[in-house]
């Protein structure tokens, strides 16, 4: 599954999912885009699956035409979410197209 990362996303998330293609937003070069241009832009380049832990998104965009799905992170602490990568595997593999799926710290 083809994997983005937000910028608020500690980098390291990707180790979660070694089989998985994972990029960043700012390898992408969309540093500073706005949520809903982000989104745009994730869904045309065939984006899967957009990791945040901006918990104010779901209430600021519609996501209700997207096919993209979204994870929501319950924080972007790199050593909190370390110790957590099973359930964050575990969510991505459960997510389904155009979802928007709450990880809550397991």
């Amino acid at each position: 599954m083809r994997i983005l990362l937000d910028e608020c996303v500690p980098l390291q998330v990707r180790h979660a999912l070694p089989d998985h293609n994972v990029a960043t937003a700012q390898e992408m070069g969309w540093s500073g885009l706005g949520n809903g241009e982000l989104l745009e832009a994730a869904e045309h380049a065939g984006f899967a699956l957009f990791i945040v832990a901006d918990k104010n998104l779901r209430y600021q965009q519609n996501l209700s035409a997207r096919r993209i799905a979204l994870l929501e992170l319950w924080t972007n602490h790199r050593p909190t979410l370390e110790k957590h990568f099973p359930a964050i595997r575990a969510a991505v593999a459960r997510i389904k197209p155009g979802e928007y799926s709450v990880l809550e710290q397991p």
